[in-house]
């Protein structure tokens, strides 16, 4: 069959609507791929949000907060 090709053009999306749009049409592309379409997606930061949003909860981010960490039992008083 021969090859498609889509052009989108996107003017006045804020970054979060951007990264949006490329996770929906990532989304497309895995579900769409069980039935034997191919799909190649070319955009700009493409890597970057497919690997942001596609990520599972496994990133425990650092606490900013300084000092000791209190245990529930373990306050001192007063």
């Amino acid at each position: 069959m021969k090859e498609k090709i889509i052009t989108v053009t996107v003017d006045g999306a804020s970054q979060g609507q951007w990264s949006n749009l490329l996770l929906e049409l990532n989304l497309i592309r895995k579900a769409w791929k069980s039935y034997g379409v191919d799909m190649s997606l070319k955009a700009p930061g493409l890597k970057n949000a497919v690997e942001w949003g596609t990520r599972v909860n496994d990133y425990n981010r650092p606490s900013r907060r300084p000092g000791k960490k209190v245990q529930p039992n373990k306050r001192p008083k007063a």
